[in-house]
């Protein structure tokens, strides 16, 4: 090679990655060969620097690519609207230091409007709301987060949508204030830095905020690894929008009977209903890359489930304003019934025809591949409506076209006197017929001639055996309790009387029994007795959390396969059916737990799922115990619904065995 010494000299660094040293010179031995390194005070500096340093290097067959750091250059200097009042916009230059593992990477000078200065320095500056129009104005603020969708994104390796839902949901909820957004800032952590990762959301969330007409002033990224897995990731956005004093707030103007309800489209899925979803992929045959419901191909169920939320606030601001609009409730993070019953008053009740508005074929599959009822719909997902409008029943129409005008919007239903219970309630009529009639064609339906309407799965009755405290009972009782779940606890037996799990158990409504094992002669009588009782309530499969007692051969022989256990430890179970701890002292870096058929000859091999837990420096042993009960709890009903769904199963050999 020639030029290194150059290319030093002009302050670069030289990373050696495909050479060797050979007689004394420094050759090429295949492959990446060097790898050239500026740092400067901007962006287009370093890469100028980078270049030049490059092309001092010469060796036969040299390449190199020039396309490095050009899409940060775009990103770095795409202009941003941030509205000045009515029908004027003003570009802003967008400012942003992002940090690598706490180390800058990039900087450029922030240019803004009269109305904003930025002598402050990072993610902060000063903002004129005079200069913006406002006379008396109050500002309004909100923080959100994606939670468990980033998860989603990350296992379908789709981040495309990320930085619109995150902007849609702040913005939307200062929508619900009458405020005009401002300004927007995000914060990005992860274990590991993704360069490309990161700039998508980046420039997701830019685009997002000038379809907002607010400002991005940048986002922080941090790196912690210590903190965070490879491949976990955390983002939040902060949002500020201001509202003049003399407007009446949103939602004061108290909702009357015969006002009516207008609906707006949004095909996300978010909050509460991210869960269900993981929960409905867990057992389906379909994976991520699979071609979404109705979508001939051109649409994978990752990217439909990935769907962000709509950005209301272009075409609803003036609306809103206009005092024509009682109360607005943005309800992509909610169920159907959840967001509406926000913007009720308790002395009225509503009304909503489900075939009034489109459902979009994501959330008809959903309700027919998760064996979901009508009603764990509405309280789960949005059903396809993203927001609700209050209005006066003579506006109603008036109010549709308008919003018609920039959204595909319905009349969904209307306000009526309060149900004979008292309180507020939501009814929505024809919700099974609409999701039957949007459930997709082709290849995710229903083979030809199957009957419209099919009949829900009725749920595996299950038996918790326990003996006595910190077990995984309350996380049982609750997963099964939630929609999606194919499972229902219907019977809990502790070994021993008095003990919490029962009374926990009794508050959950759920039948207890106590068969203490002192009481009979063998350990046969014993276990008869249990599968007597549990043979009275049409058990199905029996759940063993903290149970001390070891069964005989002759029962778990008759319930082979329906007996699932949970151990403290990732080694294979030995013959009393547990498993060895992995002390801090032994040198694994990993302990955990693992959830497994219970056999009479105990091995591997019946492994239903495994939940790993880091082993960290010094930790107190009581400390890491705990975190493997919480791993436990994760573990063990996310096993049952394996088992429960008959995605899992125990073959005739011993071995575990998942459905194709």
């Amino acid at each position: 090679l020639a030029g290194l010494l150059q290319a030093q000299a002009l302050g670069l660094q030289v990373f050696h990655g495909g050479t060797t040293l050979r007689d004394g010179r420094v050759v090429t031995s295949g492959g990446r060969v060097l790898s050239i390194t500026a740092v400067r005070e901007d962006l287009l500096e370093a890469l100028g620097e980078a270049s030049r340093g490059v092309a001092t290097i010469h060796f036969q067959g040299a390449t190199y690519r020039r396309d490095v750091g050009q899409r940060g250059l775009r990103l770095l200097q795409q202009p941003l609207y941030v509205s000045e009042g009515p029908g004027t916009d003003v570009p802003v230059q967008m400012f942003v230091c992002c940090s690598w593992g706490g180390w800058p990477l990039q900087k450029m000078s922030l240019l803004l409007p009269a109305r904003c200065r930025s002598e402050l320095g990072g993610f902060a500056g000063f903002f004129d709301l005079k200069a913006s129009g406002y006379e008396d104005p109050i500002l309004v603020c909100q923080t959100k987060g994606l939670g468990a969708k980033l998860q989603m994104a990350q296992v379908c390796q789709r981040h495309a949508t990320l930085g619109q839902d995150l902007v849609a949901l702040c913005v939307n909820a200062l929508l619900a204030q009458g405020a005009e957004p401002l300004f927007f800032l995000s914060y990005f952590t992860c274990g590991k830095l993704d360069a490309e990762v990161t700039e998508t959301i980046q420039e997701g969330i830019a685009e997002a905020c000038r379809s907002a007409g607010c400002a991005f002033l940048g986002q922080e990224v941090s790196e912690l690894p210590g903190s965070f897995s490879t491949g976990d990731l955390d983002l939040a956005g902060f949002v500020v929008g201001a509202v003049e004093r003399g407007q009446v707030p949103l939602g004061l103007q108290r909702a009357e009977e015969e006002d009516v309800l207008l609906g707006l489209a949004s095909p996300g899925i978010h909050g509460r209903g991210i869960g269900t979803v993981r929960k409905v992929l867990l057992v389906s045959s379909l994976r991520c890359s699979s071609p979404a419901p109705g979508s001939c191909g051109d649409t994978t169920l990752g990217e439909a489930l990935l769907s962000p939320a709509r950005l209301y606030s272009p075409s609803l601001l003036p609306l809103l304003r206009s005092g024509h609009v009682k109360a607005f409730a943005p309800i992509a993070e909610e169920g159907l019934l959840g967001g509406i019953s926000r913007v009720l008053p308790e002395h009225v009740s509503a009304v909503l025809d489900a075939l009034s508005w489109k459902i979009p074929e994501i959330f008809c599959w959903l309700y027919k591949e998760g064996n979901l009822s009508a009603e764990e719909m509405a309280q789960t997902f949005p059903c396809g409506i993203g927001a609700v409008l209050v209005v006066q029943q003579d506006l109603a129409q008036h109010v549709l076209g308008a919003v018609r005008r920039r959204e595909d919007a319905w009349l969904i239903g209307k306000v009526v006197a309060p149900c004979h219970t008292g309180g507020s309630h939501i009814e929505v009529e024809n919700l099974v017929e609409a999701l039957q009639l949007g459930s997709p064609q082709g290849p995710l339906s229903a083979a030809a001639g199957e009957a419209q309407h099919q009949p829900r799965r009725n749920k595996v009755k299950v038996a918790v055996l326990v003996s006595g405290t910190g077990t995984a009972l309350s996380a049982l009782i609750a997963y099964t309790k939630e929609p999606g779940s194919c499972a229902q606890v219907v019977l809990v037996i502790s070994s021993k009387a008095g003990v919490e799990e029962l009374r926990n158990a009794a508050r959950a409504g759920i039948p207890t029994r106590v068969i203490d094992h002192k009481l009979y002669g063998s350990r046969s009588e014993f276990d008869s007795t249990i599968d007597r009782v549990l043979q009275e309530f049409a058990v199905e499969l029996v759940c063993l959390s903290g149970f001390r007692r070891s069964l005989s051969s002759p029962f778990l022989r008759k319930w082979k396969g329906k007996v699932l256990n949970a151990s403290p430890s990732l080694f294979p179970l030995i013959k009393d059916g547990n498993a060895p701890q992995e002390p801090p002292q032994s040198g694994f870096k990993v302990t955990g737990c693992t959830v497994h058929f219970v056999l009479e000859e105990p091995g591997p091999r019946a492994v239903i799922h495994q939940e790993p837990v880091p082993v960290r420096a010094e930790e107190p042993e009581e400390t890491r115990l705990a975190r493997v009960r919480e791993a436990e709890c994760r573990a063990f009903p996310l096993a049952l619904q394996l088992v429960a769904s008959g995605a899992v199963s125990l073959a005739a050999d011993g071995r575990t065995s998942w459905k194709q």
